[in-house]
């Protein structure tokens, strides 16, 4: 194995456990209140949202990675590390895990339609989030840039239909919130209603 496979598998290792411990910590949960863990959770107005391995804001997440290789090549330019450009992905995923579930966060999202009833993130989910980055992240070191921005924009556009919401809204609502943006997402998109089980 190349030395800088096995440094990029080890940072990787290194990140994931601490988000891990860290988030445990907090007080986040390991995995679903529920006691299930499940692959998909698919409802975005349900217990099990952000508590599973992935649902509707995994998008988001790789979307997030392809960003962050986007930065790497603008801040390493001249001197590329993939390494380097990695661990800084890692730091800036991991730390909005962080954020995303410290108590000010998660009273701001509650103020959204689609969040009502959000407690933050299980580990699991989080971690997922990080993992889910990482292969946005590679994706982009595959992927001509058109390619990569094509691929982003139907991400958005994609779960923008399917739930009113995607990463453009999420980051417009946590940041200045719209009255006129909520109402719209509490209609309820395809999958935004809560379960009728």
């Amino acid at each position: 194995m190349a030395p800088t496979i096995r440094y990029a598998i080890f940072v990787i290792a290194a990140a994931l456990v601490t988000q891990a411990a860290v988030l445990y910590v907090m007080g986040q949960p390991p995995i679903c209140a529920c006691g299930t863990v499940r692959l998909w959770a698919g409802t975005v107005l349900s217990p099990e949202n952000s508590q599973q391995l992935t649902d509707w804001y995994t998008p988001s997440h790789v979307i997030h990675g392809m960003l962050f290789f986007a930065l790497g090549r603008l801040v390493f330019r001249g001197h590329w590390s993939p390494v380097l450009a990695l661990a800084l992905a890692l730091g800036i995923e991991i730390a909005w895990e962080l954020v995303e579930n410290s108590p000010l966060v998660i009273e701001r999202y509650r103020e959204q339609a689609l969040a009502q009833g959000y407690s933050g993130d299980s580990i699991l989910n989080s971690v997922s989030d990080t993992l889910a980055m990482l292969v946005g992240f590679w994706m982009a070191t595959r992927l001509p840039v058109r390619a990569s921005i094509t691929l982003a924009l139907a991400a958005e556009l994609f779960t923008g239909v399917m739930i009113r919401d995607n990463l453009t809204l999420n980051v417009v609502q946590l940041l200045v919130p719209s009255k006129a943006i909520s109402a719209w997402q509490a209609e309820g998109g395809v999958y935004g209603a809560p379960s009728q089980e």
